[in-house]
């Protein structure tokens, strides 16, 4: 059954999907406000005003970002006015949400440079021709100091101190700036002026949406909008927050091959989390998928293999998905290769012989070309003949029988 075609519950539960409130009588009133506001909206034979907010800060995405851009999806679907905000003015403070440090001020420009690229990427998920992009400098370069005033009225420092990496920093001696408290209020008016019905956010955002926007709106006259809070999607390690930092990303411009392989070396206690944050499945679809697994009547790698390939499809095309899902298969299950290792990030100029030293697949730079000339290390399959050929590509590496890692390409840092 198509989106368009569902009922009220069956909206409500499309919308909900991979929402998290950490408390579920939370979760019900929000769905309950929801399923209301789409009853008023059809009766008034509108759509929903629907907005979520990206500062940024970097112009290189990973899967991890595009969670709050399925949620948009979901709601233009359903036929809903969706409103991309680019925080070209919050992005001058930085979100303190989930840091426990101050975050480095970005200059008006680097922000300018970081959104013309956020935007093309974030078409890859959004409907290009039913989005409206804005920029919350509008409207908050605008506001007097005595609106300002008026804002933070409605809020204690306790309020912020009690939050957890406030009162972490708070703890450890560490400083709290008061520009950083800001971030709440200019949010909230950001959904005031937008005359938001809905908001979007991860699960850092709680505080931003469900206690600083509502607040905001309530004391500005208008209606609180509806908190839609999502889960925040694990890395490839299945456990930690999705973070380019920390190595455990999939790119968005990852080619085909890698983000395919770096799908399926995810987890499988993770992947109902992948199946509700970033795919177009619905929630019938994953439910039944998830209940063939538990009866045993699915595998999970075959679970997990159609999960890549709907990703894979998504950000590059369905051709691409095949030629990536035939390449894995031909690597590692007819190969025998395991599905999960380590990842290596290629840098230019870096030869074979750097790669598996560096990873530590072999003790040496002479046991390395010993190898290499003993027919024992290959690329993607292939004999690495050469061990000082710079490599143009990433692919898999293996020494032996037993040794493998994933080479990548890019920094991690």
């Amino acid at each position: 059954m198509g989106s368009k075609n569902m009922t009220i519950d069956e909206q409500v539960a499309y919308l909900m999907q991979g929402t998290e409130y950490g408390d579920e009588a939370l979760k019900q009133a929000m769905a309950q406000e929801l399923g209301e506001r789409l009853v008023e909206a059809q009766q008034e034979k509108r759509s929903l005003r629907v907005y979520c907010g990206f500062d940024p800060r970097t112009s290189d995405l990973h899967l991890g970002h595009t969670v709050p851009m399925r949620k948009l999806r979901h709601f233009q679907e359903l036929g809903h006015e969706v409103m991309f905000v680019i925080g070209n003015y919050t992005s001058l403070i930085g979100d303190p949400s989930d840091q426990d440090k101050l975050r480095p001020q970005l200059t008006p420009q680097q922000v300018a440079q970081n959104a013309q690229t956020y935007a093309e990427q974030a078409y890859k998920v959004l409907d290009r021709e039913k989005i409206k992009i804005r920029y919350n400098a509008e409207w908050l370069s605008e506001l007097s100091f005595e609106e300002l005033i008026k804002l933070a009225s409605n809020f204690t420092l306790q309020q912020f101190l009690t939050r957890e990496k406030f009162r972490q920093r708070w703890e450890h001696g560490d400083a709290i700036y008061l520009h950083e408290t800001f971030y709440s209020l200019m949010q909230g008016y950001d959904a005031y002026n937008l005359k938001a019905d809905v908001q979007v956010g991860g699960t850092d955002q709680l505080f931003n949406i469900m206690t600083a926007a509502r607040k905001i709106m309530t004391s500005l006259g208008a209606r609180p909008n509806i908190a839609i809070i999502l889960g925040i999607l694990p890395g490839t390690d299945g456990v930690v927050k999705m973070s380019k930092s920390l190595g455990n990303h999939i790119r968005l411009l990852a080619a085909p091959e890698d983000m395919y392989g770096k799908v399926m070396s995810v987890p499988d206690q993770a992947m109902g989390q992948f199946f509700r944050l970033v795919t177009r499945w619905l929630p019938s679809e994953i439910a039944v998928l998830e209940k063939r697994v538990r009866e045993g009547k699915l595998h999970p790698r075959d679970v997990k293999m159609r999960l890549a390939y709907e990703i894979v499809s998504i950000y590059h095309s369905q051709a691409d998905a095949t030629a990536a899902q035939e390449n894995f298969i031909r690597l590692f299950q007819q190969g025998s290769l395991p599905e999960e290792m380590a990842t290596f990030h290629l840098l230019s100029g870096q030869t074979g012989l750097d790669v598996i030293v560096e990873s530590g697949l072999v003790k040496s730079r002479g046991e390395g070309r010993r190898l290499c000339a003993q027919k024992g290390v290959r690329l993607d399959g292939e004999l690495l003949v050469d061990p000082h050929a710079v490599l143009l590509h990433g692919g898999v590496i293996q020494v032996g029988k037993r040794r493998f890692v994933r080479v990548v390409v890019g920094d991690s840092a």
